[in-house]
C-alpha cells in the first residue's frame, strides 16, 4: 500500500489532511441522508440548519453565521432556490436588504432531516470523538481510522448503500 503523504508530514499538510477528513465526514453523511430516504446535499445541510435556527438571514448574516464567503453563501442559496427551499423575503429594518428564509417544502425537510439523520450522524460522530486521546495529529488518525473501519451509516444502523446487513434504518428507528 502507498503511503499516505498527507498524514506523514504532520503539521505541515494539517489544513489538507483536515479538509480531506471534512470531506470524508460530509460524503458519509450523504450516505446517512440518502439511507434515511432525505434528498438533501450534504453540504446545504449546514445552511438549512442555520436558517431553520435563526430564521431569516441577509446573505452577508448566513455567511458570517456558516463562516464561509457571501460568494459560496450565494452559490448555496442558488442550489436551495432551486429545490424550493428557501425563499426572500424584504428585511423589516432596511427594505434594500433581502433575507433568506426557509419556505414551508424546506421547513418540512429540515425536519425530517433532524428526526432521521443529523441526530444519528451528530451522535455517531461524538462517541467516535469521546475516547479519543493523544496530540491532535493523533487523534485526526484515530478519527480517519474509524471512519475508515466502519462507515457513519452503518454506526447509524444503516445498511451500506448497495446493500448490507446491518438493518435498513437508524437504530431504534425501525
Amino acid at each position: 500500500m502507498a503511503e499516505d503523504i498527507v498524514k506523514a508530514l504532520g503539521y505541515m499538510t494539517l489544513g489538507s489532511r483536515m479538509k480531506r477528513l471534512g470531506e470524508s465526514l460530509q460524503a458519509q453523511t450523504q450516505d446517512v441522508l440518502a439511507q434515511a430516504g432525505i434528498d438533501i446535499p450534504a453540504s446545504l445541510c449546514p445552511a438549512l440548519a442555520a436558517l431553520a435556527r435563526s430564521g431569516p438571514l441577509s446573505v452577508g448574516a448566513l455567511a458570517l453565521a456558516l463562516g464561509v464567503s457571501q460568494p459560496a453563501v450565494t452559490r448555496m442559496l442558488e442550489k436551495l432556490e432551486t429545490s424550493g427551499w428557501v425563499g426572500t423575503c424584504a428585511e423589516v429594518d432596511d427594505r434594500r436588504v433581502r433575507a433568506v428564509m426557509l419556505t414551508p417544502q424546506g421547513r418540512a425537510i429540515v425536519e425530517q432531516a433532524k428526526a432521521h439523520a443529523w441526530r444519528q450522524v451528530a451522535s455517531v460522530v461524538a462517541a467516535i470523538c469521546v475516547p479519543l486521546s493523544g496530540s491532535l495529529l493523533e487523534q485526526l488518525a484515530a478519527l480517519e481510522d474509524a471512519l475508515a473501519e466502519r462507515t457513519l451509516s452503518r454506526r447509524a444502523g444503516y445498511a451500506a448503500i448497495g446493500g448490507g446487513d446491518e438493518g435498513t434504518g437508524p437504530a431504534g428507528m425501525e
